[in-house]
């Protein structure tokens, strides 16, 4: 039980940092960024590339990997949705656009780097270390502590900072936030660079756990928009919550049901509150 325990922390985190990787971008664009998923699977691919492929180091390769996953969010936003945006396109073109978007890229992926799995680790599997009963991995470490840096960052970067003051705003009102002199544009560029930043983070980190394919990112990013979903879009704290309630939920129903009913668990939890608390857990009520 410790191991199930420990599984729901690492696996919550991570949905975490996902959901909040996403948080940025539809706070503002207010429609689901499915393309998104393709970024965290770039990520991966992108420090493929430039560790086993160019040879650099991963102190390089890492963080060069997630400035282009950032980049790729920002093409994104500049080729595709901004104009939409002009034209006062329905949400329902920016959602096939999205959904566009992800289909291309995943296939381009595929073309270059193929279907099969990949890895970037560079030594052995081992052990894990022995941790109150429970074994957990070096990587799986980091990933924990590098989720709650990027919650308590993210809290702080949201609250305090002239960038995350306007993109409250805008996510508040974007007609007011064009009267106050705000640069909406500017600020939904911002968003995507950050959002997109943390997407590849996310994928690096999976990838370095349990490898990497081409189509790696559209199930934790639909794990991310329901843990968001049921903590609520407007609290940062809510989406930690929501994410941590979900991967216990699946942890401890893989447990008792079976691996094949995480999905369905998942979904269940997201029809319930759907149904009975639509705004989340410490989401604001509409």
């Amino acid at each position: 039980m410790e191991q199930l325990f420990l599984n729901g922390i690492l696996v919550g985190l991570l949905i975490s940092l996902i959901s909040l990787s996403v948080y940025p971008v539809i706070c503002l664009v207010r429609f689901f960024h499915f393309a998104h998923a393709v970024v965290i699977a770039a990520g991966a691919y992108f420090s493929f590339l430039l560790s086993r492929c160019f040879g650099w180091p991963m102190g390089i390769a890492i963080p060069l990997a997630i400035l282009l996953s950032a980049g790729l969010g920002c093409l994104m936003e500049v080729a595709v949705y901004k104009p939409l945006r002009k034209r006062e396109a329905k949400p329902i073109v920016f959602i096939l656009a999205s959904l566009g978007l992800y289909t291309v890229l995943q296939n381009v992926i595929s073309l270059v780097f193929g279907d099969d799995t990949k890895s970037i680790r560079t030594g052995p599997v081992r052990e894990g270390l022995n941790f109150l009963g429970a074994r957990i991995t070096p990587i799986q470490i980091i990933t924990i502590v590098t989720a709650i840096v990027v919650v308590v960052g993210l809290l702080l970067f949201m609250k305090y900072t002239r960038l995350g003051k306007a993109m409250r705003t805008v996510a508040n009102d974007a007609n007011l936030a064009r009267v106050v002199g705000i640069d909406s544009d500017r600020v939904i560029m911002w968003a995507f660079a950050i959002g997109s930043g943390l997407a590849g983070l996310a994928g690096i980190l999976m990838a370095l756990d349990t490898d990497m394919t081409p189509t790696m990112g559209m199930r934790p990013f639909m794990m991310g928009i329901v843990a968001m979903i049921i903590g609520g879009k407007d609290s940062i704290i809510g989406i930690v919550l929501g994410a941590l309630l979900l991967a216990f939920a699946q942890q401890y129903g893989a447990y008792y049901l079976g691996s094949e009913w995480q999905d369905a668990i998942a979904f269940a939890i997201l029809l319930i509150f759907l149904l009975f608390r639509p705004q989340g857990f410490l989401g604001k009520k509409v």
